[in-house]
């Protein structure tokens, strides 16, 4: 069985971690989803992202969302692809050093790694975008082109693949987004 380190915080994105996570336990995956700072059995706090009319998104409550796994015992090797959630956590997980040397360790094994909407703030914190084509929520775009990623604007149902790196805007991109996720793992689904 593939395992899959999938990487989530406080106030991620809550269709961004829930979906993605039962997706890939649905096709058999092992998901370890873990956060800094917390154990197996602790919870996170989601964030349900909307487009109403504003210019931005707006932020309501989501879930509380179960980790799986604990964070201080992630050894990188031990996983076959990396998925990241989206939404507020990115900003504060890509100050953590351990996150950014796994990230760092996907890259340069060239391991699957999927990131989504606000996720590629990471990837920019990390240093691995010098290159790659990506997307991501637009307003992530200069952070991308400032770390030398080459950002590709996408629908927000779109995928970006380049490489070992798949990426979307946002979670109406999840059929996309996993699937291209699935397909880098090497699985092929048949129906």
């Amino acid at each position: 069985m593939k395992k899959i380190l999938f990487l989530t915080g406080d106030f991620a994105e809550d269709y961004e971690t829930m979906v993605p996570f039962q997706m890939l336990q649905m096709v058999g995956f092992e998901v370890h989803a873990v956060c800094p700072g917390k154990k197996k059995g602790q919870t996170v706090k989601t964030a349900i992202h909307d487009f109403e009319g504003d210019q931005t998104y707006t932020e309501k409550p989501g879930h509380n969302f179960q980790l799986t796994y604990s964070f201080d015992d992630v050894n990188p090797a031990d996983y076959d692809g990396l998925a990241i959630a989206g939404g507020r956590a990115p900003e504060y997980l890509r100050l953590n050093e351990k996150v950014i040397n796994i990230v760092q360790y996907f890259m340069q094994h060239n391991k699957p790694v999927a990131a989504i909407c606000h996720a590629p703030q990471i990837l920019a914190a990390a240093g691995v975008l010098k290159g790659r084509k990506l997307t991501a929520y637009p307003a992530v775009g200069p952070e991308v082109t400032l770390a030398g990623g080459l950002f590709q604007s996408a629908q927000p149902n779109e995928a970006v693949v380049d490489g070992n790196l798949v990426t979307s805007p946002a979670w109406p991109g999840h059929p996309a987004f996993v699937a291209a996720f699935i397909k880098l793992l090497g699985v092929k689904i048949e129906l």
